[in-house]
């Protein structure tokens, strides 16, 4: 068997990009998780799959040759104040990986200790934020959404202080890249400017190649992470995914999901609703999503701006222009979405009303968002006919079956297309809470193991996994999240 390619690439860029350091070893790793079919797709050597030569890795205590770890620089604006310096003040990238079709991801430890941007913090994390991230990105990714993966997590044996004292942990972090809107403002940020273009060229051939054919990379460059996350976006809402703290140091030029600080996943459907504690006037409501990436985006079209064109005022010109069709491409992926969940095929504007008519059924009977759209499916509706306005309801289904009658039989059946777009298990927040709270207190991962593996089949009905489909309980809904930091 071929071993992967372990190669340095990141470390081509000018020495502000980032910092060396060292993971701080830890007394006692224990392995919480290892995700064994990641590391057969990206072909790691079996001496670290699940082992203890991989535990030692991955709990930073002791680092193969290959391994020449880094902390990467970043600034960012958070809840839009500008913070010039923040960089990886946990997360330790390890080294690139050369996958088998060429492409390059980063391993990356994060809670590994403290780097030179940790500025007051230990560089630690207690055992719920890792228990979080693992389970909910590797949820996303059987959802098909674009995200980090998660590749080991593990128990540290040592404590970790916050509002109290808790399990250590780390969590192993796989992704196609770590670089957020953040780095570009970092980079542009210097007083030299070769640093943004070198970064910038960087991106281009890491992410997006094809940009070298253009007449203006750099333009192209801006116009391909727009359209991305404009798609990443409408995705979520399809979802009810809430990120929870969508800063620009927390938003990827690649277009992945990244950072499950105080995320959650709506149940009751509620166009203005916030779980992180720390977003307290509802900047980053679910509603919000969408102008909060547009004004992440145009805090990256300004660290491009010398790059698109050397006369300022045409750059920016070309950069709204650019931004200006973030709107568009948003609404079609957003129509998209929503009209497979209703089982209906090239969706357009004229079907934006009946979606938008369906959802505000769901906001005036605070139905549940994922159980509501999956019911849709079901003969009769069970669900809906006890959580919404029965003459309301009617009125709407009659005007979503005539406009299921007028596609085409070519254009496939509706419910498999429904099935296809809602899932029957969403990581509810409850359950996740219910996790951290097991494996703090007991250390047992029963229950961990058994959702991680449902989660993985999220649009599969199966008796198993009926116990978890439900919302949560009023005594037991957990109605605000925190970052872990």
């Amino acid at each position: 068997m071929n071993l992967p390619e372990f190669v340095h690439t990141y470390r081509q860029l000018p020495a502000s990009c980032f910092e060396d350091c060292l993971p701080t070893t830890v007394a006692a790793p224990q392995y919480l998780a290892f995700n064994q079919p990641l590391a057969a797709e990206l072909n790691l050597p079996e001496t670290l799959r699940g082992t203890e030569q991989g535990l030692a890795l991955f709990s930073g205590n002791k680092l193969p040759e290959w391994a020449a770890p880094l902390a990467q620089a970043y600034a960012g604006h958070q809840f839009a104040n500008y913070v010039p310096r923040l960089g990886d003040g946990r997360a330790i990238l390890l080294a690139e990986l050369r996958t088998q079709d060429a492409k390059l991801v980063d391993l990356q430890l994060k809670g590994a200790g403290r780097t030179p941007y940790s500025r007051r913090g230990d560089g630690r994390s207690a055992i719920g934020p890792v228990i979080r991230e693992y389970l909910v990105s590797e949820a996303m990714y059987a959802l098909g959404v674009p995200t980090t993966r998660a590749l080991a997590a593990v128990a540290t044996g040592e404590q970790v202080f916050r509002d109290e004292a808790l399990p250590g942990a780390i969590l192993t972090r796989v992704a196609s890249s770590h670089i957020r809107v953040g780095t570009m403002q970092y980079a542009a940020s210097q007083q030299d400017p070769t640093v943004i273009k070198k970064l910038a060229d960087y991106v281009i051939d890491r992410h997006y190649p094809g940009c070298l054919q253009t007449e203006n990379r750099y333009l192209a460059l801006l116009s391909q992470v727009i359209e991305r996350q404009a798609a990443l976006v409408a995705h979520w809402m399809s979802l009810g995914f809430i990120h929870g703290v969508m800063n620009t140091d927390n938003m990827t030029v690649s277009g992945e999901t990244i950072d499950y600080g105080p995320c959650a996943f709506m149940e009751a459907y509620n166009p203005a609703q916030v779980f992180s504690y720390i977003d307290q006037q509802g900047r980053y409501a679910y509603k919000n999503q969408p102008a909060a990436a547009q004004w992440n985006l145009a805090r990256l079209a300004e660290t491009l701006l010398t790059l698109i064109h050397p006369e300022q005022d045409k750059a920016i010109e070309l950069a709204v222009s650019a931004l200006e069709k973030f709107p568009e491409i948003y609404q079609q992926q957003w129509l998209d979405r929503f009209a497979a969940k209703l089982g209906l095929t090239n969706a357009s504007l004229t079907d934006k009303p009946l979606i938008d008519d369906f959802l505000q059924l769901l906001a005036d009977s605070t139905s549940d968002f994922t159980l509501a759209f999956r019911d849709l499916s079901i003969t009769n509706q069970p669900y809906l006919r006890r959580q919404v306005n029965i003459e309301h309801l009617q009125h709407w289904l009659e005007r979503w079956q005539a406009r299921l009658a007028e596609q085409s039989a070519v254009a496939g059946d509706p419910s498999a297309i429904m099935a296809g777009a809602n899932p029957v298990l969403i990581p509810r927040n409850h359950l996740i809470q219910r996790v951290i709270d097991e494996v703090t207190t007991t250390g047992d991962l029963s229950l961990f193991n058994q959702l991680h593996r449902l989660w993985q089949n999220p649009f599969l009905d199966t008796e198993e996994n009926k116990a978890f489909q439900a919302a949560a309980a009023p005594q037991e809904r957990v109605c605000q999240t925190f970052c872990g930091t």
